[in-house]
């Protein structure tokens, strides 16, 4: 039907279809405005934030880029900021203030893991080292301990920081912590050590057993991950790993795996990627019943019912849109039998814009994102 003859015969549908207009012009501009109301952040953390986490009580800590600059090198030393669940914000750790003796270094927050009773936090650094003039800078993964107040923790009377730890966690009794090691490098295989905040190192965990990735099971000591021999000769196995008992037990092997371990919120569940395109979703309770998906690779969190993820779709510190991954059930699979791959319908979400990283809350109802550029840190509530 065309509105392009104003006159003749289709005078007056001309004019039908003006009235039309006018009337839908009327009744959806509130309701555009009302939209456009929801897609504003309901907090703004205006600042160049290299990485944040969700406290358990629902605080944010967020790093904020730190420039120094020396007589021969510019250097990068972030602060540290905590903001509270009513918006008030305060710095707790200088960057520029963080020094090792006369040794330069440089270095950028990565990734921050909180203790369970929410009192203290673990900061994971990329350091670059100065070592000597004549030398290339070493690069390296060190983990700083803080109190909530940004005071540091010396372990064990020593130092407040953790050299060559990947992945470093909190168990329960907020004391002792996990934390990755290289084994083969460069981030191939790791191996498990212990360290405690009063009395210090205590040494290797599973000894002589190396993984590729690992991740906690929420409110346990345990964690799931996924095993590989030294020599990288036998198959990616799924272990779930008793971390104070040092006990084990296997729950699969796998055709392969190329990383993004998540352990979903009630602990039942993992995701993980086989490969550059396929998300893999197992049921920890019976895992023989698994289902794959063709998502393409990226980042994702688990929403809070566990019926779906919210993935980037793009790795780590690149951008991406974000969108909804509905997850099917999970059947038992026979061994040796040729698994289906599903290809759900992405649904995007806040327009499809681009966003360096992201996280949803522990309470599940609100999604914070850094967007790309000036990486400034926006809360909303977590859109359905």
């Amino acid at each position: 039907m065309s509105c392009f003859h104003p006159t003749g015969p289709n005078r007056w549908l001309a004019q039908f279809c003006a009235l039309i207009l006018f009337l839908h012009g009327c009744l959806s501009a509130p309701f555009a405005a009302r939209a456009q109301d929801l897609d504003k952040p309901l907090q703004n953390i205006d600042e160049e934030v290299t990485a944040f986490s969700f406290a358990p009580d629902g605080r944010i800590v967020f790093s904020v880029r730190h420039n120094i600059k020396t007589k021969k090198y510019d250097l990068q030393h972030d602060d540290i900021w905590i903001q509270e669940t009513g918006g008030k914000r305060r710095k707790i750790f200088q960057g520029d203030k963080f020094t090792r003796g006369d040794q330069l270094f440089s270095y950028a927050v990565d990734t921050f893991h909180w203790s369970p009773n929410g009192r203290m936090l673990l900061a994971q650094l990329f350091t670059t080292t100065v070592v000597d003039e004549s030398s290339r800078p070493e690069d390296s993964f060190t983990v700083l301990a803080l109190e909530d107040s940004g005071k540091e923790i010396h372990i064990g009377k020593l130092e407040s920081v953790i050299k060559d730890a990947y992945n470093a966690t909190f168990l329960q009794d907020n004391a002792t912590v996990v934390y990755l090691t290289e084994e083969v490098k460069p981030h191939i295989l790791f191996s498990f050590k212990y360290t405690n905040i009063a009395t210090g190192p205590a040494g290797l965990a599973f000894e002589g057993r190396t993984f590729i990735d690992s991740d906690r099971l929420p409110f346990t000591n345990a964690a799931i991950a996924v095993e590989r021999d030294r020599a990288l000769s036998g198959p990616p196995r799924l272990q779930r790993l008793e971390l104070l008992a040092q006990d084990n037990k296997e729950l699969a092997t796998l055709d392969d795996y190329l990383g993004g371990l998540s352990v979903s919120p009630s602990g039942k569940k993992v995701a993980y990627f086989i490969d550059r395109e396929i998300l893999e979703v197992r049921d920890l309770t019976a895992p023989d019943h698994f289902a794959r998906l063709r998502v393409g690779l990226g980042v994702f969190h688990w929403s809070p019912d566990e019926s779906r993820i919210l993935l980037k779709r793009a790795v780590e510190r690149k951008s991406g849109d974000l969108v909804w991954i509905n997850l099917p059930p999970l059947p038992a699979q026979k061994p040796g039998a040729e698994v289906l791959v599903l290809q759900p319908t992405p649904q995007a979400i806040l327009h499809g814009i681009s966003i360096r990283e992201f996280n949803i809350s522990p309470d599940g109802r609100f999604l914070a994102v850094v967007l790309p550029g000036r990486r400034n840190l926006e809360l909303f509530p977590l859109p359905n």
